[in-house]
């Protein structure tokens, strides 16, 4: 209960009336703009797919694949991994290279690879 005016707050409440503005300008400041917030929204949401999310880590362990190889690594059909290997490629998630005939994914860049690595020590530590 908040003594001053005898109105109970939450636990997620604010106790206090008068926000602080220099806290809020600053964060404001460094605060993604709302392009920003959007374009990781959607890249969390291509991730947010179990599938999806299987072929990242099977490029993340074995570096570069084939679509036939990705396919028997994670247990789908290939055009469930073309599917999902177009929408990543897409947002720019893997890129591709060509030998012949065959096309070979990979991991985009390093940010990919640190992001995947983060997330999953993140499951590690909460269990």
């Amino acid at each position: 209960m908040n003594s001053s005016s005898g109105v109970i707050t939450g636990l997620d409440g604010c106790a206090v009336q008068e926000p602080d503005a220099a806290r809020v300008a600053a964060t404001r400041d460094r605060l993604v703009t709302p392009e920003e917030a959007t374009r990781l929204a959607e890249l969390f949401r291509l991730l947010g797919d179990p599938t999806r999310a299987r072929l990242l880590y099977a490029l993340l362990e074995a570096g570069e694949l084939c679509v036939c190889d990705l396919a028997d690594a994670v247990e789908v059909t290939d055009t469930a991994v073309s599917h999902a290997l177009r929408l990543l490629r897409t947002a720019g998630i893997v890129a591709s290279r060509r030998a012949g005939r065959m096309i070979y994914y990979r991991l985009a860049d390093a940010h990919v690879r640190m992001l995947l690595d983060l997330s999953r020590e993140h499951l590690k530590e909460t269990g």
